[in-house]
């Protein structure tokens, strides 16, 4: 066979590839399109129990759903509500079960009411910080175990945002022994003032929106809010001049996006994944910004006369004996309670120890001037 038969079969052969090839490349381009065009086009309402003037914790639900928008490019709009828009701050869980709208973003201890076992979707006193609360549920079993208890309410929620460990909050007066919290009236929500509640205290649930002008008015002497950034926002230290820390209710305060279960389960499994993915940016971003945010603003409320305590030692030992009671005494009589909190301690137990070997002593020794 000459050279010029090779050639000319080569080419042949090259001719039918490029043929075929691009057919191949045609319908491709054909089916891409028409997949795009079949996704259908989705809208969602999402109530807040947040003002939107809280623009790091409000911001965390509105970047979920901007984020789900661009991921399933516009198909799935999730519009999202600030607190009182459409849904009282309190009541989104209910607006969420009952579908009147399909989702929100909350706190889950907002809602121990119904069931105390709520707390630990969030914070509960003495609990775990933001990176255990993390590692719990997203690779200690957590996760399953929230899942199936709030199934029993028709939702699955989805960890989107945690405050880190908050400030003890804002007091007209100094706090000096546990003697001291008895009568007085502090806003302070979930089991953490149901804590406040066996001190002597008299807790008062009251959303983000109402405290400055509750705690202006005298309705209350103290309030526990977030952190500094959040705090100063409030204008709280304009009120109340003592500042105390670390709120032992909230070691690490979770949001999450609660979702009708039936709403869910009709999404394509493709949009599915982006809420998903959405959550867990969210998530990531909220603590990031509280992290940068809360240093600055403290200084300068510090700079405005506002004067820091810690909380004192035996009040925090009445309020951690106090904690481990009621969770003891709730297990005895909540199954929904005790299947969380029996394997939710023994993971707490584990963490702590492990934190204090590497995390607390690193902290210790990196402090400045040590």
């Amino acid at each position: 066979m000459t050279n010029d038969h090779v050639s000319r079969g080569t080419d042949m052969k090259r001719r039918t590839f490029l043929t075929q090839a691009g057919a191949g490349l045609a319908t491709a381009a054909i089916a891409a399109p028409a997949i795009a065009q079949a996704a259908p086009e989705i809208k969602w309402r999402l109530a807040s129990s947040f003002p939107k003037s809280l623009d790091t914790i409000y911001g965390a639900g509105a970047f979920f759903c901007e984020r789900v928008g661009k991921l399933t490019s516009g198909k799935f709009e999730i519009t999202p509500y600030a607190a009182g828009q459409i849904v009282k701050p309190l009541e989104v869980l209910d607006a969420v079960q009952q579908a009147t709208v399909e989702c929100g973003h909350t706190a889950s201890y907002y809602y121990v009411n119904k069931n105390r076992a709520f707390a630990f979707g969030c914070a509960i006193p003495f609990g775990l910080t933001s990176r255990q609360q993390s590692a719990w549920e997203y690779s200690g079993g957590g996760m399953e175990l929230l899942r199936d208890f709030y199934k029993e309410y028709g939702i699955i929620h989805f960890p989107a945002g945690n405050t880190g460990t908050q400030m003890g909050g804002w007091f007209k007066k100094e706090i000096k022994t546990v003697a001291d919290l008895k009568g007085l009236k502090m806003r302070i929500p979930g089991i953490g003032g149901e804590v406040m509640g066996r001190l002597g205290a008299v807790p008062l649930s009251l959303p983000g929106n109402e405290i400055y002008a509750a705690l202006e008015r005298g309705v209350i002497d103290a309030a526990e809010w977030i952190g500094p950034y959040d705090d100063e926002k409030l204008g709280l230290y304009k009120i109340a001049k003592h500042y105390y820390y670390p709120a032992f209710w909230e070691g690490g305060t979770e949001t999450c996006v609660m979702i009708n279960a039936a709403a869910w389960d009709k999404l394509p499994k493709p949009y599915q994944e982006a809420v998903e993915s959405a959550a867990a940016e969210a998530h990531v971003k909220m603590q990031a910004q509280y992290d940068a945010k809360n240093p600055v603003a403290l200084k300068s409320m510090i700079a405005n006369g506002v004067k820091l305590h810690p909380f004192p030692r035996d009040l925090l030992r009445a309020a951690s004996k106090a904690s481990f009671e009621l969770y003891d005494a709730e297990a005895a009589k909540n199954p929904g309670f005790k299947k969380i909190y029996e394997p939710w301690k023994k993971f707490r137990e584990q963490q702590y120890e492990w934190f204090a070997i590497a995390e607390l002593s690193f902290e210790s020794l990196a402090q400045p001037g040590k």
